[in-house]
């Protein structure tokens, strides 16, 4: 049987060198999809003719409104979460594109800037709302 060994530095466990902790990997793929997103906002705004834009800013569509909901929805388990973030972050996008072509306002550049401040809204709603003690379930008085 093949047991890992640990190298013990003080009273920290350090994991065998080439390894990664779960922890520093999950930290790595979130800052690289970071990333990619503000690299598609930056692309789609700065209206830079690259091969990468279409995607990167499709990913930043998603994954912002997607990422600002997970946060306020953070009682829930991961996949629900995970589900109803996606969800949500089609129907903002959605709601988006819907409303400036009714208002005949539609551009790239107006519906990037729409989604990320509506984005920002709910992150910060939902940031104040977890620092206040009051999660979706609870109730006031």
């Amino acid at each position: 049987m093949h047991t890992k060994t640990i190298a013990r530095h003080g009273s920290h466990d350090l994991p065998p060198p080439g390894e990664r902790p779960a922890s520093a990997t999950a930290s790595l793929v979130a800052g690289m999809a970071v990333g990619i997103g503000i690299m598609g906002a930056v692309l789609a705004l700065a209206d830079i003719g690259s091969p990468l834009r279409a995607p990167f800013t499709l990913f930043f569509l998603l994954m912002a409104p997607a990422a600002a909901l997970a946060v306020a929805l953070g009682r829930m388990d991961p996949l629900g979460r995970a589900v109803a973030a996606g969800a949500g972050a089609l129907a903002v996008d959605l709601l988006v594109a819907q409303t400036m072509l009714a208002l005949h306002l539609w551009s790239l550049r107006g519906g990037v800037l729409a989604v990320a401040a509506l984005s920002g809204v709910l992150l910060l709603a939902g940031s104040v709302r977890r620092r206040t003690g009051r999660g979706p379930g609870s109730r006031a008085g």
